[in-house]
């Protein structure tokens, strides 16, 4: 038995620079941290003594003979890239909903990768499992996302990552003293707007950003090293909120699909209750949003938001760690081979068989009648 704890992203600034389109011709910056609201996997191996060889369990339930039949594609593709052909039984739990923008798609991957890595008795490190679950879900699967959830969910804590024209990244962590990293951290708030949403489908109406608003997303880019600096600095921490509401700003001018009536309904709320600046997590479109604000203003947002569910949080540093780790006492090689020279014969049901007629159920013969033909 093996259990994976893998922690979900908030990025601050630089999102939409992380995506390969942009950062292979201009180089891209993000400033990000993971958080402590984690996706789980539990990996097991299924005994041999099943219909099925793997049961995928997540908001549905998957039983197949092989990894080709999975419909959840980062299950079938991790499967593939491993070349993992033995019986498993893996189970996914989150701490929040998926769909929301807070990397859960990206901290999956990561997540099983690295369950399915202990699986085979191997150690990656932080950067191999960055680097293969970007290449699984941008190559293999070939969803339209960045790269800075892949890398926040395997290293964790508050980083600015670099990403470079020949398609490398480099991970820095941002140094600050533990008051410091106490007062930005009491500043933010995140609400669930409730509204679910893929973001490669937003992505994929505003592909052609990259190469239309240029100038927009080097100011978006900018902005990662004033951020970082203004943590660095002694400046009053507000300035961080307010590069937050100016990098917002600019975001929703890259497509319609980042913003809508709700979400601005909702942002403008809690402008009016005190809040400073903030940001929709993600590609944008719903999901979370993130709030800077005073710590006296809190309540305020609260009873203004007071229809969307709030979310407290704290930042983390571990990032994708195995925090479970049983050998299987019993080895099924040799039955997994012997069932492998078999065809079995389909499970069945009770209540598919035609019952047998009881004797109880055949009716009595009829005495008089047997009497008039012998007198007869």
């Amino acid at each position: 038995m093996i259990i994976n704890r893998t922690p979900f992203r908030i990025s601050f600034f630089g999102g939409g620079t992380d995506y390969p389109e942009w950062y292979l011709k201009h180089g891209g910056a993000v400033l990000n941290t993971s958080i402590d609201k984690y996706c789980y996997i539990t990996c097991r191996v299924l005994p041999p003594f099943f219909e099925h060889r793997l049961r995928i369990v997540y908001s549905k339930m998957e039983e197949c003979h092989g990894y080709k039949e999975i419909k959840h594609p980062a299950v079938r593709e991790v499967l593939h890239f491993l070349n993992i052909e033995k019986g498993l039984e893996i189970h996914h739990d989150g701490d929040l909903p998926a769909r929301s923008g807070m990397g859960s798609s990206s901290s999956f991957t990561v997540g099983l990768l690295h369950a399915l890595y202990a699986y085979m008795g191997i150690m990656p490190s932080k950067k191999q499992l960055a680097k293969e679950s970007i290449h699984i879900e941008q190559n293999m699967i070939k969803e339209a996302v960045g790269s800075q959830d892949q890398v926040c969910a395997a290293y964790g804590g508050l980083n600015l990552i670099n990403f470079s024209t020949n398609g490398q990244f480099d991970v820095q962590p941002v140094t600050l003293s533990s008051n410091r990293m106490e007062e930005l951290d009491s500043h933010l708030m995140l609400f669930y707007t409730g509204i679910k949403r893929t973001a490669s489908n937003i992505v994929k109406g505003y592909e052609d950003v990259f190469n239309e608003k240029n100038e927009l997303l080097k100011q978006m880019q900018e902005m990662v090293d004033q951020g970082v600096e203004i943590l660095k600095s002694n400046s009053d921490i507000c300035k961080f909120g307010e590069l937050l509401h100016k990098s917002w700003s600019l975001k929703r001018n890259l497509s319609s699909n980042i913003t809508n009536h709700e979400v601005d309904n909702l942002y403008n709320k809690a402008q009016k209750a005190g809040a400073i600046g903030g940001k929709i997590t993600g590609a944008g479109g719903g999901g979370f949003l993130l709030l800077f604000v005073p710590p006296e203003k809190q309540e305020h947002v609260r009873e203004a938001l007071s229809e969307n569910i709030h979310v407290p949080f704290r930042f983390e540093s571990g990032g994708s760690q195995i925090i479970f780790y049983e050998l299987e006492r019993e080895d099924y090689s040799e039955a997994e081979k012997d069932r492998a020279k078999r065809k079995i014969s389909c499970f069945k049901e009770l209540d598919s068989f035609e019952k047998p007629l009881n004797i109880k159920d055949i009716p009595p013969k009829n005495k008089d009648k047997k009497q008039t033909e012998h007198t007869v």
